[in-house]
């Protein structure tokens, strides 16, 4: 059941304007071609950003961290789809800011339109799109500075977030402060019970974190990589996991015409444990794909081929290759 209600947000310091110098005195300045390079890439950036906060205005935006594209994360898309143009928006930069060690992404970057693509047929056939905002410009955001920014700034029509969402500063606002500014501010806010894992027993055995209260999240995504699990993970996600590697003639051995090794350098995001893996397929191309067993080691991916009458695989011709477990 939606709520209407109304959310803000305030992003400090979001986009950055240009400087004028008055006065009588004027300064000149000496360019290289690298500080050329860098202010050319700095301006394209900066008109990327223009445009995405263009493209966004009018739309309902998801809040959340759209790490996993998980089922809970598909759930709030489709609620923003039928109020409007979805959005997700999410922080980059996070863990550097607040001291995290790094971690590879369950979902590869390369990999995440063609997931957000495949939610279109439960989003009114309208794909979500992403909007990333540096989170070193909103931490300090009070949740009404951060409404505030949603509102004028992004000229958002509505925002989507979970019953458990919390947001602002320290995470001081939830879900019921947020509805209170958006209708303050004049948007629409709908706030949903988040989607529940179907194992709840392993919230009581494996997890003591606070946030976690059943619903599906990325923590249990990765929990269930790290345990081998695929067919949970498939449950969690909605989809199979997709493995990309981005490929190297140097770093490819092929072992024979049906088996094929790549170090773990290769891989462009999370991996399942080390182990043996039946029922997966090796996709290349445009879909091209060949069925195939994953051995997971400490250093390495193996494939084999289960059809060893298959012909090659020309790992040289492709820039990326991509593994999906229990299919």
């Amino acid at each position: 059941m939606l709520t209407n209600q109304k959310l803000f947000v305030h992003l400090n310091g979001g986009i950055r304007l240009p400087i004028s110098f008055h006065g009588a005195s004027r300064r000149f300045l000496s360019l290289s071609s690298s500080d050329m390079k860098a202010t050319s890439q700095q301006e394209d950036d900066e008109a990327s950003y223009s445009e995405q906060l263009s493209s966004v205005a009018g739309g309902i935006v998801a809040l959340g961290k759209f790490d996993a594209l998980h089922i809970g994360h598909r759930e709030l898309a489709i609620q923003a789809s039928t109020a409007g143009t979805p959005f997700l928006l999410s922080f980059t930069g996070m863990a550097e800011v607040l001291g995290w060690e790094p971690r590879a992404p369950v979902v590869a970057k390369c990999d995440r339109e063609r997931v957000l693509s495949s939610w279109s047929a439960c989003c009114g056939e309208v794909a979500p799109r992403e909007l990333e905002i540096e989170f070193s410009k909103v931490r300090n955001l009070t949740p009404r500075q951060f409404v505030e920014k949603l509102s004028k700034e992004l000229g958002v029509r509505g925002v989507v977030a979970g019953k458990n969402y919390r947001f602002g500063y320290r995470a001081s606002g939830d879900a019921l402060e947020l509805s209170r500014l958006c209708e303050e501010y004049g948007i629409e806010a709908y706030v949903i019970n988040p989607v529940m894992d179907k194992k709840q027993d392993i919230l009581d055995r494996e997890f003591a974190n606070a946030k976690e209260r059943g619903q599906v999240s990325s923590t249990r995504v990765r929990y269930a990589l790290s345990k081998g699990d695929m067919r949970y993970v498939s449950e969690l996600l909605g989809r199979h996991h997709r493995l990309i590697l981005k490929l190297n003639n140097d770093q490819s051995s092929m072992n024979n015409r049906n088996m094929a090794s790549f170090p773990k350098s290769c891989l462009l995001n999370l991996p399942p444990k080390e182990g043996v893996y039946e029922n997966c397929r090796i996709i290349y191309g445009k879909e091209n794909f060949v069925p195939c067993r994953v051995v997971v080691d400490i250093e390495n991916i193996h494939l084999e081929l289960v059809d060893r009458d298959c012909i090659d695989i020309p790992y040289e011709n492709f820039l990326y290759l991509n593994i999906e477990f229990g299919v």
